[in-house]
């Protein structure tokens, strides 16, 4: 699986070639559709990102010591957006998602592009797959080993 800084660089590659906002938001867009769909059975409150104005559920389990992340929204730009952070958290490290920030979206300008909302929105996933990544680490930490 790819390096954490190598996703958030191709990220930023990605967005920088696009000539302007308008290429960026249909990018967001697709990458919204092109994200797994979620299973409605996940759809569940306890699943919603709180601090969202759209609806965004955020499924997460533990494969391997990696962090798996599966999500939807019921907003396309929402949507894009919890796909871009799936790309950036899913198959990842505890450690790695508790210690590496999503530098890509001031990189690429996003936060200036975004409403407020959307932009608190947006934070509330991060520190949502954090806190996830930090039970996870707590719960690997306390798991036996074969030793």
């Amino acid at each position: 699986m790819a390096d954490i800084e190598d996703i958030q660089q191709k990220i930023i590659d990605e967005f920088n070639a696009l000539s302007d906002w308008t290429e960026r938001y249909k990018h967001i867009i697709k990458q919204g559709r092109e994200l797994s769909p979620l299973d409605e059975k996940h759809k569940v409150d306890e699943n919603l990102v709180r601090g969202c104005q759209s609806q965004v559920w955020l499924h997460t389990r533990l494969e391997n010591g990696k962090v798996i992340f599966e999500a939807d929204s019921d907003a396309a730009i929402t949507k894009g957006l919890v796909a871009l952070m799936v790309r950036f958290y899913s198959n990842q490290t505890p450690d790695d998602i508790i210690s590496t920030n999503p530098t890509f979206i001031k990189k690429i300008g996003m936060q200036e592009h975004l409403s407020p909302t959307r932009s608190n929105g947006l934070a509330s996933m991060v520190k949502q797959m954090k806190i996830y990544a930090m039970a996870y680490k707590t719960k690997m930490a306390e798991e036996p080993t074969d030793a």
